[in-house]
Formats: C-alpha cells, sequence, structure tokens
C-alpha cells in the first residue's frame, strides 16, 4: 500500500527548492538527503532528496531531479509516497484509514463522511463532509474526536457549537442580543 509523506507545494526561490506539506508525525526520519521517493502520479518521479531545511515550522525541500523554478511550479501537487502497512501504533492513523469512515456524534446522530486529514501547525484538521455539502474541519484532539473506530468504519466527533453546518445563529436564523 502507498502511503503519502508529504505534498510539494509552492516553489521557494529560482533554484527548484520547493515548501512540503507533511503527512508523516516523523518527518525528521523520512525526509534526510539521499533519500528516494516514488510519486504520485508516478510520471513525476522518483525524487531524490538532495537537501532539507525547515525555517518558522515549514519544510523546504530539493530534488537531484528539479534544479531550477519552473520545474519546482510543475511539481507542486505531486505526493511523495512509499510502500507501508497499517499503523501499528496506538492512537495514530494513516490519512488512508481515516478517509470514508463515518463520522457520528455519541449518540449515533450521521455527521457526514471523513474525506481528508490537514496537517497544520497546531494540530491536524479531520474534513467531514456532511449530507448538504458542507465541509466541517474539525481539530483532530481526543477532546473533540474521542475515538476512531477503524473496524466498525466510524469515527465519533463531538465539535464545538457552530463548527458544523447548521449550527450557527446566521444558518438557524437565531439572533442574539
Amino acid at each position: 500500500m502507498k502511503l503519502t509523506v508529504a505534498r510539494i507545494g509552492r516553489a521557494h526561490g529560482l533554484k527548484g527548492e520547493v515548501s512540503v506539506e507533511l503527512r508523516t508525525d516523523i518527518p525528521e526520519d523520512r525526509l534526510v538527503p539521499g533519500e528516494q521517493y516514488e510519486t504520485e502520479p508516478a510520471s513525476a518521479g522518483p525524487l531524490t532528496i538532495t537537501n532539507v531545511r525547515t525555517q518558522a515550522g515549514r519544510w523546504y525541500l530539493r530534488f537531484d531531479e528539479i534544479t531550477h523554478r519552473d520545474a519546482a511550479e510543475a511539481a507542486r501537487g505531486v505526493e511523495l509516497v512509499l510502500d507501508g502497512d497499517e499503523s501499528d501504533e496506538d492512537d495514530a492513523w494513516y490519512v488512508h484509514e481515516l478517509v470514508g469512515l463515518t463520522a457520528v456524534r455519541p449518540d449515533g446522530e450521521h455527521v457526514g463522511e471523513v474525506v481528508d486529514l490537514l496537517s497544520m501547525p497546531a494540530q491536524d484538521l479531520l474534513v467531514v463532509k456532511q449530507p448538504g455539502g458542507h465541509r466541517a474541519m474539525i481539530p483532530f484532539v481526543e477532546e473533540f474526536v474521542p475515538e476512531v473506530d477503524i473496524e466498525a468504519g466510524t469515527v465519533i466527533v463531538t465539535p464545538p457549537y457552530g463548527l458544523l453546518a447548521g449550527e450557527s445563529a446566521e444558518e438557524t436564523g437565531e439572533t442574539h442580543a
């Protein structure tokens, strides 16, 4: 099974450096010079890391195969992937394990379907597509996502008021003085 380690973002500078959106909890182990990655789409790779740096919490990479800004811009959105298995850590999941799970409240009320997991500086965000099409971004912390049950195909969510469509005063027509 192919697991995404990072997604290439914007070009940075003129010599082919790119920012990356991390999809791993251990970037310092996975993103090292000399490491070669397959890509998705496959036609974009393989890519071999030549330089790694961080600045203000962002990760920047250079590759042997990307040597100028135009090539870096063309690589935007390409994913660095590797072969991997299911996570064997407690309370740790890969994005592919979460996507497709049904999001429900503790009382069983259907909230929507998990469509993505975004890695943000403060914490990850679970992206849930509600039946009406609204995409709610729920902080992926125990307080708001107390249970993930891969076998049952569900994730229990307790998002703060107003995060889901239909809960804010504007959407329900309520007014507050």
